[in-house]
């Protein structure tokens, strides 16, 4: 009766350990996943902000040349008057 019982234990054992296992990979595969869209996400933001960092210093130097030709060639930055 004493080794039934404890093959009956061990196969309760064995099963929840086999459960357990399979409960522990669906939970690490999700979490994986969760983590393989969130590098994605962070790569498509740090590229947006790339660029628009990017057109805004092009926009910036576009001004700047503007406001230098509207100023003219003697308020211009570098020029020197020759006398």
């Amino acid at each position: 009766m004493i080794i039934e019982s404890s093959h009956v234990v061990l196969a309760v054992v064995v099963a929840v350990v086999a459960v357990a296992l399979v409960v522990l990979a669906v939970a690490v595969r999700r979490v994986l996943r969760a983590a393989r869209r969130t590098s994605a996400a962070r790569t498509r933001l740090s590229a947006r902000i790339a660029d628009r960092g990017g057109l805004l210093r092009a926009r910036t130097a576009a001004l700047k040349v503007a406001v230098a030709e509207r100023r003219g060639p003697s308020r211009t930055r570098g020029s020197q008057r020759r006398a």
